[in-house]
């Protein structure tokens, strides 16, 4: 099916593509997968939606068919017949030549040319704009929240990184009903922000040990702890801020190569640490509820939005966003 795009976020999973840290990713590759758009045109088999309907793109793109789908984790998907093969004609080329579509998407383009199955259909009165950031930030961070951790009502939790990751999974918690939520990072207008979402409790990483601040908050530690940056040291932390039976989820994406140490002792307290991809999701049935919870009051996304811009400053908002200047640039287009 043909997507004309209308808006797409400026993710860091696109940045790790440039610097070369995300595994798999090859050139040449049009970058950009969080975006949402308008149906210009379908295939014979596209029965979901149809031109002219709205929709949201998401890089968690599923067959129906593998063991993951089947047993309720397309997230997993193993893509069984989605990819084009070696002797069909490829999606995108250039001067003869294939050219990659990241997340089988390919979103910094005014249009795309993507499966039926990396899209779902969105209530015509929601600004493509923020719907945009649905596709995979809100996804993440809101989904490690509810699907992967099943945070409870009443606990307590710790976030860190306040990035556009990090403040979906303390809105999240706040969603969620957590009685508690610690926002750390070593950024103080980040903190400022994240107070704004929903966190009850600032950590400045800078200014003093994380680890050590919460624990003596909390008396022990929390309930829930989430990794939201992907580096060796704070996935470490997310795991020393728990309290006994508590869970650690790292949703940061770390570099390949990284290895992370844990005190072994400390498992027989029945600590948890686990990984979350795109936030456990099942995104024909989450996005459409995130839309509704946007449009009900509950969902923050306008503030999400750091600033709008063109294709042409894409460099400029990676800069940004390395940077930490920004929560989440967005292409209009």
């Amino acid at each position: 099916m043909l997507v004309q795009t209308v808006a797409v976020g400026v993710c860091h999973s696109d940045l790790h593509v440039v610097e070369g840290n995300y595994p798999g990713a090859v050139g040449p590759i049009v970058l950009g997968h969080e975006a949402a758009g308008i149906v210009k045109a379908v295939g014979p088999d596209v029965t979901s939606v149809k031109p002219g309907d709205h929709v949201i793109t998401c890089l968690s793109i599923f067959c129906g068919q593998c063991e993951y789908c089947l047993t309720g984790r397309p997230n997993l998907c193993l893509r069984v017949g989605l990819r084009r093969t070696d002797d069909q004609p490829p999606r995108l080329s250039r001067a003869g030549s294939a050219v990659h579509q990241f997340a089988e998407l390919g979103a910094f383009a005014e249009e795309m040319l993507v499966h039926e199955n990396a899209t779902v259909g969105i209530r015509d009165d929601m600004p493509l704009d923020r719907a945009a950031l649905i596709g995979c930030g809100v996804t993440t961070g809101v989904g490690a929240v509810f699907n992967t951790a099943m945070v409870r009502p009443g606990s307590t939790v710790v976030v860190i990184g306040c990035g556009g990751i990090g403040l979906n999974a303390i809105q999240g918690a706040r969603i969620a009903g957590a009685s508690r939520i610690f926002a750390v990072d070593a950024l103080p207008p980040k903190l400022k922000i994240a107070q704004q979402f929903g966190a009850t409790d600032v950590v400045n990483a800078a200014e003093e040990d994380a680890v050590m601040a919460v624990l003596r908050a909390t008396g022990g530690g929390v309930d829930y702890a989430f990794e939201a940056i992907g580096l060796k040291n704070t996935v470490e932390q997310s795991f020393a801020m728990l309290r006994t039976g508590g869970t650690a989820t790292v949703i940061g994406l770390m570099r390949m190569g990284d290895k992370v140490e844990l005190p072994g002792i400390e498992f027989i307290m029945e600590k948890t640490i686990q990984g979350s991809n795109m936030g456990s999701n099942r995104f024909r049935v989450d996005m459409p509820r995130y839309v509704q919870m946007y449009r009900d009051g509950g969902l923050m996304l306008d503030e999400l939005v750091s600033d709008r811009i063109a294709l042409d400053d894409v460099q400029e908002a990676f800069r940004r966003l390395k940077a930490g200047e920004v929560s989440r640039s967005v292409v209009v287009f």
